[in-house]
């Protein structure tokens, strides 16, 4: 903090409807703090960067967070915001686009008559050359989505209702985004089930360790022939070779990825669109407001929304302090905290504990002055990685 305030540092360009929401009485933010509070980061990559020791949390305005280093930020006891849903519609409508693309040969034929520029006779050209961009309706065919969160859900919703036959797969279907579903969407209970039934197949996970090439030469040898592959959620989910060969064979017909590099760019009938998926105004204007939202309440109230490392936790703040105890998610760190607090004279108003995986968050709120002494106490746990004091 700097004279009562918290600094926050922007890494990009955030959009002003976003930081303008900062109390400007509670938080400084610019591009040149030197020791932040907080950082909001769109794109910027920080996976080399030192975390300052008072650091106390990311807020990512986006839904992707592989541009931060999230195990050392865990063990560091600094909480990591993303976006979820707030740039769904976004992507949602750019996927609709992109399944067209996969299906009709649309940007080919959109280059080829470039091609007609300042010959005569064009209409007449177009009438002979158009059956070499010839490509099948939506309607009838299979979908299959691979991942049922706040996009994928939706697109299954807006397929159904194009006509085609929906089957989705997520082994994290959250019950919000099961309501989402249409339910006449069948859900496979596999990855494999999707890969053999679909024509179309539309990808919309994040890139973990279990799906990183998650379409590669053996799913890839199990999908109909012909199928036409979206990938409009991460680049390395695609294992490019693999991906080259298919099209070549003809085994895939047609892929449209977000994601282009060089060897995407040379792929036979690949449609390769510049990170498109949440580049709208309305989009960059959502993820702004949220992650600023998730950052200030973090700040001042110790409230954990939308976090991807630690656990959401909430409590009302209706006493004068608040102690946010960040720590590994062992036996007696409830026990540890609140004894600290006990032996020293000072009763817990009010307490709430979550967790998640590794790692919980413990919040206690307090009326009484709290010593410098107890926050050392707790803080010498050894499973402690974040004590810290919020004062009213």
């Amino acid at each position: 903090m700097k004279n009562g305030k918290y600094e926050v540092k922007l890494f990009n360009k955030i959009a002003a409807v976003g930081t303008d929401r900062f109390d400007k009485s509670a938080v400084e933010y610019g591009e040149d703090v030197v020791a932040p509070d907080a950082i909001l980061v769109r794109s910027a990559k920080l996976n080399d960067m030192e975390l300052n020791p008072e650091l106390l949390c990311i807020g990512r305005a986006g839904i992707g967070v592989n541009n931060i280093p999230i195990d050392r930020c865990s063990e560091a006891g600094v909480v990591v915001f993303n976006t979820p849903g707030a740039n769904a519609n976004a992507v949602k409508e750019l996927a609709v686009c992109a399944l067209l693309l996969a299906s009709r040969r649309i940007s080919d034929g959109i280059e080829w008559a470039k091609t007609l520029r300042g010959t005569e006779g064009v209409a007449a050209a177009v009438e002979k050359g158009k059956s070499a961009f010839v490509g099948p309706e939506l309607r009838g065919k299979s979908l299959g989505v691979i991942g049922l969160g706040n996009i994928g859900a939706v697109i299954a919703n807006i397929a159904y209702r194009l006509g085609m036959e929906v089957t989705g797969v997520d082994p994290y279907l959250t019950v919000e985004n099961a309501w989402v579903l249409n339910r006449l969407i069948r859900r496979a209970p596999g990855y494999k089930d999707v890969f053999e039934t679909s024509d179309y197949i539309t990808l919309h996970v994040p890139l973990t360790d279990e799906t990183r090439h998650m379409i590669n030469a053996e799913t890839i040898s199990g999908m109909k022939d012909g199928v036409r592959i979206v990938n409009l959620s991460r680049g390395e989910l695609v294992d490019d070779d693999a991906m080259a060969a298919a099209l070549e064979s003809g085994k895939v017909a047609a892929y449209v990825t977000d994601f282009p590099n060089e060897k995407t760019l040379e792929m036979k009938n690949t449609v390769c669109m510049p990170h498109l998926g949440a580049s709208t105004p309305e989009s960059e204007d959502n993820c702004a407001v949220m992650a600023v939202d998730e950052v200030q309440n973090y700040l001042t109230t110790g409230t954990v929304r939308n976090s991807v490392n630690l656990p959401n936790i909430d409590m009302p703040f209706e006493t004068a302090r608040r102690v946010v105890v960040i720590h590994r998610n062992v036996p007696n760190m409830v026990g540890l905290i609140s004894t600290s607090f006990a032996e020293a004279g000072v009763n817990i108003e009010h307490m709430a504990n979550r967790s998640k995986k590794d790692y919980a968050v413990t919040i206690a709120d307090v009326d009484a002055e709290v010593d410098e002494a107890v926050l050392a106490k707790i803080r010498a746990g050894r499973d402690i990685l974040r004590v810290r004091l919020i004062a009213r």
